[in-house]
Parts: C-alpha cells; structure tokens; sequence
C-alpha cells in the first residue's frame, strides 16, 4: 500500500468516474420518458458531485500528506514532516465527512489548510471553473433534497427564473457534457500542477 496519497491518480480517478457517469447517462436515455430522463439526470449529477468530492478531499489530504509544510504555513505550527495518510485525512475531516457548501464553501475549506499560492486554491479560484463549481453544488443540492433552499440557490446558479427539476436543467443542450467536460479540466490542470 503506498505511504502516500497521490493527486495525480485521484485527477485520473475523477475523470474516469465522470466517463462513465456520462457513458451511463447516454446509455440510459434511449427510449426513456422525458420523466425518467429526467431523474437519470438527477442521479448523474449526485454521482458527479461525490466523484468531485472525493477528488477535492484526496487532492487536499494528498497536499498535506505529501509537503506538510502547506498546512504548517496555514496554521501556524509547525507539523513533523512526515505524516501519515490517516493523519492528515483527520486534520482536513476531524473525524466527520469531507464537505463544502458551494464554490465560495470550497475555497474556505481550501484556505484551511493550504497558502494562498497553492496551486489547488489557485486552480479551484480561476473564473473559467465559477459557474461550473456553483451549478454542480447547487444542482447536486436541489436533486437530492428537492427543498425550497436548494432549489432558490438552483435558480441562482443556472440563472434560471423556473426549475422543475436539476435533471429537467441539465438534460436539455449539451449542459450535463459541458458540466462534466469543465470539472474534467479543472482536474488535468490540477493533476498537470501536481508533482505527487
């Protein structure tokens, strides 16, 4: 088992898992009432988002795991340089689940723990990956609680003035595939900076 937690497998990890989200999608939809294609779009999105999160949590755990000097400049104390994967998915988690509200919920988290110059803040920050990051959050939230909250900050991220429902959003276009082909490349930038 390796000692330490690689970012650029995670980056290659989340594309595949986005490839066959869509490839399950694309699948799944032939022949499928409007209502159903709908739903199949809500259980992509979820799915997108917890392939997503799980690449944001290794991509931050691995910055730790394998410089601690990231999270000592953060904090202000300085941490043995060598620290274990477990270790550092305590100090990003404290024992509870890996989570972020948002975009804005992401950088914060990010900011934890790593400086202002790391290139994962750096990347998660760009312009080109605001919108992309907000609907995922936003989508993913109004699919899987469908309350009038989510579906308010769904309204805001599409910049819609109706919804039906996340998947009733994402299936028309090419919206899902731009979704996904846009967290794919924030991904490769990452897995490009990364030297882990």
């Amino acid at each position: 088992m390796a000692r330490k937690r690689s970012i650029k497998k995670s980056t290659r990890d989340f594309g595949t898992h986005a490839d066959k989200v869509a490839a399950f999608i694309k699948a799944r939809t032939e022949g499928a009432t409007d209502e159903h294609v709908s739903l199949l779009y809500d259980y992509a999105v979820i799915h997108l988002y917890r392939g997503f999160e799980s690449l944001m949590f290794d991509a931050l755990v691995g910055s730790i795991n394998n410089d601690t000097a990231t999270v000592s400049d953060r904090k202000g104390i300085k941490f043995p340089k060598h620290l274990s994967k477990a270790v550092c998915e305590y100090l990003v988690t404290s024992g509870r689940f890996f989570d972020f509200k948002g975009r804005d919920g992401l950088i914060k988290v990010l900011k934890e723990f790593v400086p202002d110059k790391h290139f994962l803040l750096e990347e998660v920050k760009k312009k080109k990956y605001r919108s992309a990051l907000e609907q995922l959050s936003a989508l993913r939230n109004f699919a899987a609680h469908n309350s009038a909250q989510s579906r308010k900050a769904a309204l805001v991220a599409t910049g819609q003035k109706r919804l039906h429902s996340a998947g009733a959003w994402l299936k028309r276009g090419k919206r899902f595939n731009t979704l996904v082909d846009t967290l794919k490349d924030l991904a490769s930038q990452i897995e490009k900076q990364a030297r882990w």
